[in-house]
């Protein structure tokens, strides 16, 4: 005789109710960031542990200062900072649309879907998004300077410092064009854009110097030179000083010809070394901060002085490939090593007064490499911080736009658009997948929606005439928020990167998809 079947009963309310808690929290930090997202949007002050305040609306910036310790809200400061990566703008779009998803996601669930089956639908969605967005994309030519003005503009337009978005978009345009590589026409390398920040004047008085520019002054012990013309300049990642001993140890000195022999030999060490160096004609030397010993003495920069040597000391490690670059000049490891071949050559090199502080221009190098430099200035420290932020913002803007040269509007066209499409499209679906798909589509209006909200506009009102203009064939039509309407927001010059958008749509869904599928948390401690 067969066994009689039994059912087996399964308590799934754990699982439940730790996912409804990894969705809720990670919702409540995308809700933190809502209300900064667009030009009218709110800015958010961040007080460090340190004491140290930060006026900031960039997405990013806001995350990485919370304090988060559920691990699921985790993952939205994590999405945030993959966004800064991948495309630099977005940040606080990314965040938004992931909230908007763990919302509606909350919904299905409630509803008896299982989250396997939402994850599927959720990709699928994704992928048909991405799809529309790129159907609406206009190609854009490199060589098309104003068109790139006014996507860096766009991304600037959100920012604390936007009213000097005529100055730094134009500036962050010059910047990603003069060191893209022509061997490399995809790809922009910004770790060849140095921003040197420099407290006192306005953001007005932000440059860009096509050379090289050091944040310290010439040393100016012994009354060594400020200016050298016709530069020829060593990199060298050797002491010039007096060697020590290995191990930490005194030598006691009782006798005074000793002493003075021993301040003889440091002095013929010293002057071997800067006779080497004058010989090969040096006339600008450049020395890496050493963390064995002191990298110059008063002695040593006595003798350079005198032998007209331009010095600048205590550069960081990290610069000397950024210096060599630009220089085209090769770092000198000893003093056995140094040649004439390996020096870099400028028609210039001078102190000059920024700021409340000087600065060392490097200008005219022969041979330089694909590199700039960015002197950012701001009468406050609040006021220079976010306008480098700002000013990184447009450059990745600009680099996305050489990696995928497309461009949409912005101003929540695409997003409508994809709500509206992906509508449609669920309606050709069956059973659960066209329930999420559903959700998907609703959960795009999140972006419009807060854009409005933020202008203090009437989102309801402004969305809904956002969706007939759209479903009349109107595409390119999005929230101008100068003007309180709705309009064709391709002619107001309101554009993005391509980039910006399509993997904002993919690592948001990507983190929720995640979330979704995790049902328990195990602690490791």
């Amino acid at each position: 005789m067969a066994p009689a079947k039994t059912e087996k009963y399964v308590d799934t309310k754990r699982k439940d109710d730790i996912r409804h808690a990894n969705m809720v929290a990670a919702k409540a930090v995308a809700d933190a960031v809502r209300t900064s997202l667009g030009p009218r949007g709110m800015d958010k002050m961040l007080s460090t542990a340190n004491g140290d305040v930060i006026i900031t609306n960039d997405g990013a910036t806001i995350l990485d200062k919370m304090e988060v310790i559920q691990p699921a809200a985790k993952m939205l400061v994590e999405l945030s900072k993959s966004q800064d990566i991948v495309a630099g703008d977005g940040t606080t779009t990314v965040v938004v649309l992931a909230g908007a998803l763990l919302k509606q996601c909350l919904d299905l669930l409630g509803k008896g879907i299982h989250p396997t089956t939402i994850s599927e639908a959720l990709h699928k969605a994704s992928e048909k998004a991405v799809e529309v967005i790129k159907s609406m994309a206009i190609p854009v030519e490199l060589t098309d300077q104003e068109q790139l003005i006014k996507i860096a503009s766009t991304s600037l337009n959100s920012k604390v410092v936007s009213q000097y978005s005529t100055l730094l978009a134009p500036l962050a345009v010059d910047a990603v064009l003069n060191v893209r590589d022509l061997d490399r026409p995809d790809s922009v390398d910004l770790r060849d854009i140095k921003v040197l920040r420099k407290l006192g004047g306005t953001v007005d008085d932000t440059e860009l110097v096509k050379g090289l520019v050091f944040d310290h002054k010439a040393s100016h012990t012994a009354g060594g030179p400020t200016r050298v013309e016709n530069a020829k300049i060593g990199l060298i990642q050797f002491q010039i000083s007096p060697p020590k001993t290995d191990i930490e140890q005194s030598v006691i000195v009782s006798d005074y010809t000793q002493m003075d022999r021993i301040l003889k030999e440091e002095r013929n060490y010293i002057l071997g070394i800067i006779k080497k160096i004058r010989a090969t004609g040096c006339n600008v030397l450049l020395i890496q901060k050493s963390i064995l010993r002191d990298a110059v003495t008063d002695l040593s920069l006595h003798y350079l002085a005198k032998a007209k040597i331009l010095v600048i000391k205590d550069v960081e490690r990290e610069d000397i490939e950024f210096i060599s670059k630009t220089l085209n000049c090769l770092p000198i490891a000893n003093i056995e090593h140094f040649r004439t071949e390996k020096l870099g050559y400028a028609d210039l090199v001078e102190e000059v007064p920024v700021g409340n502080g000087r600065v060392v221009k490097v200008t005219g190098i022969k041979d330089m490499g694909r590199t700039v430099s960015i002197i950012v200035r701001g009468s406050n420290a609040l006021v220079l911080d976010e306008a480098a932020r700002s000013l990184h913002d447009a450059l990745c803007v600009i680099r996305c736009l050489v990696n995928q040269r497309y461009l949409i509007a912005g101003g929540g066209a695409p997003e409508i658009e994809v709500s509206r499409q992906l509508g449609i499209w669920s309606r050709s679906l069956h059973g659960m997948e066209s329930y999420c798909v559903r959700a998907f589509a609703d959960a795009m209006e999140v972006i419009p929606f807060t854009l409005a909200e933020n202008a203090g506009l009437n989102p309801i009102s402004i969305v809904t005439e956002l969706r007939n203009r759209h479903a009349n064939g109107e595409v390119n039509t999005g929230i101008n928020v100068r003007k309180g309407q709705i309009t064709n927001i391709l002619e107001e010059n309101v554009v993005q990167p391509l980039l910006v958008s399509t993997s904002a749509l993919s690592l948001a869904t990507e983190c929720v998809r995640m979330i979704l599928k995790i049902d328990d948390i195990v602690s490791t401690r």
